[in-house]
């Protein structure tokens, strides 16, 4: 295929140059009705992109197939049977790939390091989920992805299981040995959904972890926006094998997807594609040279550790390790990776990813370059040099990683909708959560609906959020009251 084209940024060029008129949404008319105000921020280009994808980048009839070329060239330069774009992001896609595979009261496997995105589609499909236990690292305090063998037991106790669904990078860069599930599940006959959002970058370079698709999942959903050059909320998914028709993705797709998508966003996914296959191993070469230096320039700063494939990998840990998320250990300085983040926005205007108890993250990407390499760095260094400045690490109530599997006794759809209370947190052990909460990010729940609440979790999540852990979603953000449901479960 003709990798130097790019459909919808073709057809948007065309668009103007053939002068052609809106009487349609959006009511900006190409931003003549914008507030100069705002086109004085957001720049003129945006909204004159800012376009119906039908009646405007493409036809009435979408004769002229722009999107679908788009997917096409996508699909191809990743070595996919399928590719879809959607403009709401991984958490809308991630939804539709279980749709796909199962349906109310139906049984899926699912890794319990899943996104909150995916406990959502449990809500939304009343999918009933088994959960499969990640591999704990008790001296990190870390979840990395479950073995394959966790995976082999489930199926084995669970024969009726629909398919499986498996996180992999996590948000700490950690990968599954994809492979091997994906072997289980179709020894069984059944799909496996990879929710790869951290890995767009994968499939353009030898030396980063093996992509989804190449280990042999069915479906991988990848969040452009997160590791390649979309705009936010840019996201795909990608299809092989018979196990899922194309037209049965599409399907739930449509089901839950915006009538309304953002060309601005599809065209930003499109020149992506064609950035990453005429440039992406070079890109990729570069950012592996940079994160190799940035990590030994970290590690030389006194008091910073930087967790790499031995903290990570290895029996019982990780399959394989993201390089370019350079994860700092700050557990020799005493003070919490939330204070470490909020104190490096502040005094260095840098603004780092994932933050915890005890680390902070720094995310490379081929966008990086010697200026913002010697920022983070100048940064860091400050940080170390002002430590003493810094509060001292609350005591956050880190459990024993077993401590922090809660037992799921209802359907996550049954506790979230059904009737429910508010209680003060010291009684909400013992009872059904009814709602999600979850550190973020990386926006993992720590308890689920329909879980049973333990003095372990609610404790971690208590001292978290006064530490400074943001947990967004629950009703009381500060974990002095949680949503419990009002029906009593037998907890023996």
């Amino acid at each position: 295929m003709d990798h130097s084209t790019a459909p919808v940024l073709d057809a948007l060029q065309a668009y103007h140059d053939q002068d052609q008129l809106p009487f349609t949404p959006p009511g900006h008319k190409q931003g003549r009705g914008a507030d100069p105000r705002v086109r004085a921020v957001l720049g003129d280009a945006v909204f004159r992109a800012d376009m119906l994808a039908v009646s405007g980048l493409d036809d009435r009839t979408t004769s002229h197939g722009v999107l679908e070329r788009a997917e096409r060239l996508m699909a191809d330069a990743v070595g996919a049977e399928h590719t879809f774009f959607s403009t709401c992001g991984s958490s809308l896609s991630v939804k539709a790939a279980m749709l796909s595979v199962a349906g109310p009261h139906e049984k899926l496997l699912v890794s319990r390091d899943a996104h909150k995105s995916v406990v959502s589609g449990l809500i939304l499909a009343g999918i009933r989920p088994v959960w499969v236990d990640p591999q704990w690292d008790p001296r990190l305090h870390l979840a990395h992805p479950p073995a394959p063998d966790a995976f082999r037991a489930a199926f084995e106790e669970h024969p009726d299981a629909r398919g499986a669904l498996l996180t992999s990078p996590t948000p700490y860069g950690a990968c599954a040995d994809i492979g091997a599930v994906a072997a289980l599940c179709h020894a069984r006959g059944v799909p496996l959904i990879v929710d790869e959002a951290w890995g767009a970058h994968l499939p353009f370079h030898p030396d980063l972890p093996t992509w989804a698709m190449d280990a042999g999942a069915d479906v991988c959903v990848t969040s452009v926006h997160k590791m390649g050059s979309g705009l936010e909320q840019g996201s795909v998914f990608h299809l092989q094998g018979d196990l899922i028709t194309p037209q049965t993705l599409a399907s739930r797709a449509d089901l839950l997807d915006t009538t309304s998508p953002s060309v601005l966003v599809y065209a930003a996914l499109d020149g992506w594609r064609r950035q990453m296959v005429e440039h992406g191993h070079e890109l990729m070469e570069e950012s592996l040279a940079r994160a190799r230096r940035v990590r030994a320039a970290v590690q030389d700063i006194d008091g910073l550790h930087v967790n790499g494939r031995d903290d990570f990998c290895g029996p019982g840990r990780a399959h394989d390790l993201d390089p370019l998320q350079i994860f700092i250990d700050l557990s020799a300085l005493k003070f919490s990776g939330y204070d470490a983040a909020d104190w490096m926005r502040r005094h260095h205007r840098v603004n780092l990813h994932t933050s915890d108890h005890r680390r902070i993250n720094a995310q490379l990407t081929h966008a990086d370059d010697e200026t913002t390499e010697a920022r983070l760095l100048d940064g860091l260094r400050d940080l170390v040099a002002h430590a003493d400045e810094l509060p001292p690490c609350p005591g956050i109530h880190v459990p024993d990683p077993g401590d922090l599997r809660l037992r799921q006794v209802t359907l996550p759809r049954d506790a979230f909708f059904g009737e429910v209370e508010q209680v003060p947190a010291d009684e909400a052990v013992g009872r059904v959560c009814a709602e999600m909460l979850t550190p973020y990010p990386p926006g993992i729940p720590a308890a689920l609906p329909g879980e049973l609440l333990d003095r372990a979790v609610v404790d971690y999540l208590r001292t978290g959020a006064d530490a400074g852990m943001l947990i967004p979603d629950a009703a009381d953000s500060t974990i002095a009251t949680i949503r419990v449901s009002v029906h009593d479960v037998d907890a023996d």
